[in-house]
Formats: C-alpha cells, sequence, structure tokens
C-alpha cells in the first residue's frame, strides 16, 4: 500500500457574509479589535487576523453570492474570558443567553450587525480533558 499525498494541505481562511461593507468592517475591526490585514483588490472584502486564523468578510452581492447568515458560530478563542465578555459588552455587544461551562470550557454567544452568530470561548482545561475530570 502507497501513501498518498494530501489532496488539502490547510486552510487559509474562512469566509463570513455582509450585506454592508462599511458597518462590517467597523464591527470587526472596530468593536472585536481584530487587525484588518487587507482588502481583496477593491472589491468589498476584507481579511481580519485572529492569531491562527485569518476571517475574510465579503459584501456577498459584489460576487454574485446569495447573502445568507451563519447560525452556527464563529469561536474566537480569549485569554481571559470575564474580562472579554465586560470589554465586548462595553462596546455594545449583546450576548444571547447566559455563559456556557461545558466543564473543559466557557463560552458566550452573540451577532455580528448582519446577524451571523459569534462567540467567545476560553478552554480553561487540558486538551484531552474531559468534563467532570479533576481539575488541578
Amino acid at each position: 500500500m502507497t501513501e498518498q499525498t494530501p489532496l488539502v494541505t490547510g486552510v487559509d481562511f474562512v469566509t463570513v457574509a455582509t450585506q454592508d461593507i462599511g458597518p462590517a468592517v467597523e464591527f470587526y475591526e472596530g468593536t472585536l479589535g481584530l487587525q484588518k490585514s487587507k482588502q481583496w483588490g477593491d472589491m468589498p472584502a476584507y481579511e481580519f487576523e485572529t492569531g491562527n486564523l485569518t476571517v475574510a468578510v465579503m459584501q456577498s452581492d459584489a460576487f454574485g453570492v446569495e447573502f445568507q447568515t451563519n447560525n452556527h458560530p464563529l469561536e474566537f478563542r480569549v485569554d481571559d474570558f470575564d474580562a472579554a465578555k465586560a470589554e465586548l459588552e462595553s462596546r455594545g455587544v449583546s450576548f444571547k443567553g447566559d455563559p456556557i461551562d461545558s466543564g473543559v470550557c466557557h463560552q458566550a454567544f452573540f451577532e455580528d450587525p448582519d446577524g451571523n452568530t459569534l462567540a467567545i470561548h476560553h478552554r480553561y482545561a487540558p486538551v484531552g480533558a474531559k468534563p467532570g475530570d479533576a481539575q488541578e
């Protein structure tokens, strides 16, 4: 049996749809504090850096794509969950429901101006730990 070269070798970026690039850029850059790294030529699409994955925000209609919100969260890693949540609230973010403690992480859901579901996430247990494992 021979080893096959993988067809897919990584993920370069994820795309988030918007109906209006102006408010979307203000939200991702201003409210979330992400670094805007580049624009797609003259098109209404910008890339934002998170440290481990690029988030591209793209005005759907300019690319001939029907706009649809994403109702499953894009989870942004934070080091201090409570401080990040409080800071985002001070910047006008409204969280949906109470934060979730899964037994290994905390997360809280919110939306961008277009209604795309986002979340902040902090894993407090070691990778591989399961809910209920003794915390050290």
